[in-house]
């Protein structure tokens, strides 16, 4: 027993320097508080598709009478309208065409569609196209289109719209790859 009693005393000595760095490690102690806020960055935050945009693409032109290809370069203005997934726009294009046939190329599109993912979109697309050179054709447009963002403000695109001609001209097809830049 006497063996007993002398190692309580030792045990309570040990259980008290043991809890000691236990208790230090719950001190509560002020935090200061700053008058800065630190911008967050929402790496997850959707592209937002609602706004005006300005674009560049490059375009080729087939004609059903011919086997030749036309190629040209272009502009388009346009804005957009998102409402949850549903996207709805217009747009206003302009392009040159060389090859079979030297053109000039004036185009509105109304656009609607859907967006699959927040950056990827799908769409329909109709419209009216004028030729501005000689011959002056008129053309009703009817395709589709589907656009990604690779960035906060830049779009890619590719598009095909069937020209149907309001006169007698043949019927052709346009197929544009373009960067759009939204603002």
């Amino acid at each position: 027993m006497a063996r007993l009693s002398r190692s309580i005393p030792y045990g309570v000595l040990l259980a008290l320097a043991t809890s000691a760095g236990v208790q230090a490690a719950n001190i509560g102690l002020p935090v200061a508080s700053s008058a800065y806020e630190v911008p967050v960055h929402d790496a997850a935050a959707p592209f937002d598709w609602s706004g005006f945009y300005a674009g560049v693409y490059g375009v080729v032109g087939t004609s059903s009478e011919s086997d030749e290809a036309s190629f040209g370069a272009g502009v388009a203005l346009g804005a957009n309208a998102q409402y949850d997934f549903v996207l709805v726009g217009g747009e206003v294009a302009f392009h040159g065409l060389t090859g079979d046939t030297d053109a000039t190329y004036l185009q509105a599109l109304l656009r609607g569609g859907v967006l699959v993912t927040d950056t990827l979109g799908v769409y329909a697309a109709a419209g009216y196209g004028i030729d501005l050179g000689e011959g002056a054709d008129n053309d009703l447009l009817l395709g589709g289109g589907l656009e990604f963002a690779v960035t906060d403000s830049v779009s890619l695109n590719a598009q095909y719209l069937r020209q149907f001609d309001t006169g007698d001209a043949p019927a052709a097809d346009q197929v544009t790859f373009g960067a759009r830049f939204h603002f």
